[in-house]
């Protein structure tokens, strides 16, 4: 109760309380108490630390009592406290005021966190009383950046490897195509030339493989997904992969029966699982165990353990971990990298997790890896997941079609002169009719002239109006046109795009003479 001049009483409610006044100093010390976000602490002009906040409590681990009196060099990693690096700071701040700066600081446990740090001079006229010093914990952001640019550095460097890779199916699809002719024509007494022919065959399916392999990497190869039960996948996966490991190393699942159904290509990601434990073989020399998990997960925009760049939204996450020797910060950060290997010379091509994390990106997932020195490695692969569908069970293989003459009217359209040469010729050895074209324009003003086209055998990159514009027209104005693309890498759209024109068959490059004849009859007969 308080008693007023005029003699009336006043009453505060039960919840309420007279508001109390507080000093400068009492004011200014609860302001920095109240500071959880940052450290805030006074040095004297030697760099003892002679207060201590809450915030920095929560930051850098220490309670007041265990870092009061001691000095602010205990923040700061070995070698920047062997580079000097504390006391240019004390000193950068005492000659100009203040420094500014970021690095790797450690906290009372010993790990690292990435700091913003401000120390303010506090002077009293010309006396240095010591100083102020703000440290805020960025590693979160840092983070961000890092992966911000490591995600742009595998765009460019994909770009790159899809381009060349490209090229280099242009130029394997003339190099194996006539090798496949010449085989089919030195007679069998050549033995000599014909071992030379072989020879080159093999080397050009290799090259073939490792420009495949590329492809991969730069998420422009051709996929076929479709909705797949993850578990049943990697249930029949283990059994075949089992007997590919030594016996001193073993395989432990860790099912959830709930995992969802992801739209996927199959064979690919068998294929990526397979590189990921030839690579947890390598790194478990004496032994150890590979562990398989799959769950489903749900990413939202606040989650900071997942990829940055999965957008929010449901996936099955598989999980590929090993006991092995796992890997340093510096190989952690070029593991995606294209011809990167910690293999000896002659015992790896550096294209197996690439092909991995292009195959996971070009199906609209992520992927990522926790690992350290001497504690193993996980690899999380995140996979769309299918709100609803039917899986869809594999198809019978259809017997290749016998070698036979034909007659069909077939417009090849290529921009590249061999590629179009050679396709050319092939078709005419096995008696189609043939009409080529360079671009779209040309097979445009071919179509208009000449109706009797049965087939457009035509590539998906040409200059100007490409191979997809072409057939969209072609569809429109002439429905009765069967199609076949064929293509150095797949410009094809994501599996999710709605924009793509459907069930249109593609033959990939490099193809040889035989491939060419088989792709383009079972089109004309489908």
């Amino acid at each position: 109760m308080v008693t007023v001049e005029n003699d009336k009483t006043l009453s505060f409610p039960p919840t309420q309380a007279p508001l109390r006044s507080f000093s400068r100093e009492e004011t200014f010390a609860r302001l920095l108490e109240g500071i959880q976000d940052c450290a805030i602490y006074m040095l004297d002009p030697e760099g003892h630390v002679v207060s201590w906040n809450a915030g920095a409590e929560r930051i850098k681990g220490y309670a007041s009592t265990e870092i009061i009196g001691k000095h602010f060099s205990e923040f700061y990693t070995p070698e920047d406290r062997a580079s000097g690096v504390p006391a240019f700071a004390l000193t950068q701040a005492a000659q100009k005021g203040k420094f500014e700066g970021e690095g790797w600081r450690l906290k009372k446990d010993g790990s690292r966190f990435w700091a913003s740090v401000l120390i303010d001079a506090i002077r009293a006229g010309d006396e240095l009383l010591g100083f102020a010093k703000i440290t805020r914990d960025m590693t979160d952001r840092r983070m961000m950046q890092e992966q911000l640019h490591q995600s742009q550095k595998m765009e460019a460097i994909g770009q790159l490897t899809g381009g060349v890779a490209h090229d280099f199916n242009n130029l394997l699809t003339v190099i194996l195509g006539n090798l496949d002719a010449l085989s089919q024509q030195v007679p069998a007494e050549h033995a000599r030339w014909r071992r030379a022919i072989d020879q080159a065959m093999r080397a050009s399916e290799r090259a073939a493989s490792l420009t495949q392999q590329l492809l991969a990497f730069a998420r422009r190869q051709p996929l076929k997904p479709k909705p797949s039960d993850v578990n049943r996948l990697l249930s029949r996966w283990v059994d075949l992969v089992r007997r590919t490991l030594p016996e001193s190393v073993s395989i432990r699942r860790v099912e959830d029966p709930e995992a969802g159904i992801a739209e996927v290509d199959q064979n690919q990601l068998e294929n990526a699982l397979l590189n990921l434990a030839v690579n947890a073989r390598d790194a478990m020399p004496n032994g150890g165990t590979l562990t398989i998990e799959t769950a489903n997960t749900v990413v939202d925009t606040h989650d900071a353990t997942v990829p940055f760049d999965l957008k929010p939204g449901k996936y099955v996450l598989i999980s590929v971990s090993d006991t092995g020797i796992g890997m340093t910060q510096e190989v952690l950060e070029r593991a995606f990298e294209p011809f990167f290997t910690t293999k000896p010379l002659g015992h790896g091509t550096g294209l197996g997790l690439s092909q991995v994390f292009g195959f996971v990106k070009q199906t609209g997932g992520s992927i990522k890896i926790h690992s350290r020195s001497s504690h193993g490695t996980t690899v999380k692969i995140y996979l769309p997941r299918l709100s609803e569908g039917t899986v869809t069970q594999e198809s019978a293989k259809v017997d290749l079609l016998p070698y036979g003459k034909a007659s069909a009217s077939i417009l090849v359209v290529e921009d590249n002169d061999d590629v179009r040469a050679f396709t050319v010729e092939a078709l005419l050895h096995y008696g189609f009719n043939v009409i080529e074209a360079a671009n779209a324009s040309e097979a445009l003003r071919v179509l208009e002239s000449k109706s009797a086209i049965d087939l457009l055998f035509t590539d998906i990159g040409l200059p100007g109006l490409n191979g997809r514009e072409l057939v969209s027209t072609v569809q429109r104005k002439y429905p009765n046109i069967r199609i076949l693309f064929t293509s150095g890498y797949a410009q094809m759209p994501s599996p999710t795009s709605s924009h793509w024109l459907p069930e249109i068959p593609l033959l990939s490059k490099p193809f040889t003479q035989s491939q060419l004849y088989e792709g383009v009859l079972r089109v004309l007969t489908s």
